[in-house]
């Protein structure tokens, strides 16, 4: 389907894709499918070829052309030709996009599931708040959960722990909103500002990193 949602911040774009197409659907929305071959082939599983197709359709149609996704050291992607910051992420029946001209972001979007509230102990610190929206504590989790996501792709370091040196900041869950999060891994204890949304099908936050939390 078209552009699911898109979200703005100052300079911050995130858009939102339904993925209900099939492969040939998503392939024939691209001009020059040849820059795409090569990375597109390593892929066996139709899901990982759906993600992987329908997060360069959503790219194409946020910057209203074709780029290439390359991939640093670390694993983070980036575009080939520099032009922009980007994240992406994907869950079940949607995919996520993030790009800035010039700072880094990141964006993560988590299917709404009870999964989350058995993992709760491998993310949520003892000293952090999980404040219950409407009185749905999965919501609350998956906020938690999706933030460290968010944290982490913006840190770019893989030796980040996710309870020791992760921090979300007491708030009261809306549909959408924002709060404040902190880390503990560089020594500087940077605070981001995470952006959220709420659907019934999924949590959605992202972030940036400005001059003051680099």
């Amino acid at each position: 389907m078209p552009l699911y949602r898109t979200y703005k911040q100052k300079d911050l774009t995130v858009g939102v894709w339904k993925v209900d197409e099939t492969i040939e659907q998503l392939r024939s929305m691209f001009h020059q499918f040849s820059i795409y071959e090569e990375g597109f082939e390593r892929f066996k599983a139709e899901k990982r070829k759906l993600e992987w197709l329908a997060v360069r359709v959503l790219l194409k149609e946020l910057l209203g052309e074709e780029k290439k996704i390359v991939y640093l050291p670390s694993g983070k992607p980036c575009l080939e030709d520099g032009s922009a910051c980007i994240s992406f992420s994907h869950t079940p029946g949607y995919v996520a996009v993030a790009i800035h001209p010039s700072a880094e972001v990141g964006v993560d979007i988590e299917q709404y599931g009870t999964r989350v509230q058995r993992l709760a102990s491998r993310f949520v610190r003892e000293d952090e708040q999980v404040s219950v929206a409407s009185g749905d504590e999965i919501y609350a989790l998956l906020l938690h959960w999706s933030a460290k996501e968010t944290m982490f792709k913006l840190m770019d370091d893989e030796a980040v722990d996710f309870i020791d040196h992760l921090h979300i900041l007491p708030f009261k869950p809306e549909k959408s909103g924002c709060f404040e999060a902190c880390e503990y891994r560089s020594g500087k204890e940077r605070k981001f500002l995470i952006h959220y949304d709420t659907h019934p099908d999924y949590v959605l936050t992202f972030a940036c990193v400005t001059p003051s939390t680099r």
